[in-house]
């Protein structure tokens, strides 16, 4: 029977993700793959079978290490009323779906990031509860909102991370940016993050592919 505590996803040591009791893996349309009770997913960028491992990462000289020049880890906080926003940088995937869908409130190139009074509150909450990584959650009337109710699944990303939902477990000991869900959160797999194994967006500069999924 899978349980909460058997569903797991584990980084190998650079070597590709161990994944465990996860029943749901989809493609980028939504589309079922097939999943195994056990599964090695590519995160080295290199498999010829996406998003499968082939051990190509023996080959290409992947790194699981985090980089010392990745971005810090620091949470700000952002406050209008009774909503607070907290945003960590160290820890975005730059999906974009802040920015894209809600400009006036996740303002690229400006400062502050975040202006909470920029749209109503309602609307805030929606656009943080689609972002991937778990960079943006909110707090309103002092109650702090980091995680969702959603089933365990692992979405393959359009050329970029593994998108994680439903609370599937990452090793205990793994270090987790300030105010991280624990329900959602973005695993790199074009190989290049500097924050390993959580994706930065590097995807996008290095223009990683996948043209199967």
């Amino acid at each position: 029977m899978t349980t909460e505590s058997t569903r797991s996803i584990q980084p190998t040591p650079n070597g590709p993700y161990l994944v465990t009791s996860v029943e749901t893996l989809l493609n980028s349309k939504g589309e079922p793959l097939p999943a195994r009770s056990t599964m090695r997913l590519c995160r080295c960028g290199g498999s010829g079978n996406k998003p499968f491992c082939d051990g190509t990462h023996m080959r290409n000289g992947f790194s699981g290490a985090k980089s010392p020049e990745r971005v810090p880890d620091h949470r700000d906080t952002y406050t209008d009323g009774r909503l607070t926003v907290f945003d960590n940088r160290g820890i975005c995937q730059h999906a974009g779906y802040c920015t894209d869908n809600l400009p006036s409130v996740f303002r690229v190139r400006e400062e502050p990031f975040v202006d909470p009074s920029g749209a109503s509150h309602e609307a805030i909450i929606e656009t943080i509860k689609q972002c991937p990584s778990g960079a943006l959650s909110y707090a309103l009337d002092g109650v702090e909102y980091r995680d969702q109710d959603r089933p365990p699944a692992i979405t393959v990303s359009k050329n970029g991370p593994y998108r994680v939902t439903g609370g599937i477990q990452l090793p205990a000991d793994e270090p987790r940016g300030e105010g991280a869900s624990r329900e959602h959160y973005a695993l790199c797999r074009c190989g290049g993050s500097k924050n390993k194994p959580f994706c930065d967006g590097t995807h996008w500069y290095i223009n990683f592919t996948d043209d199967k999924n």
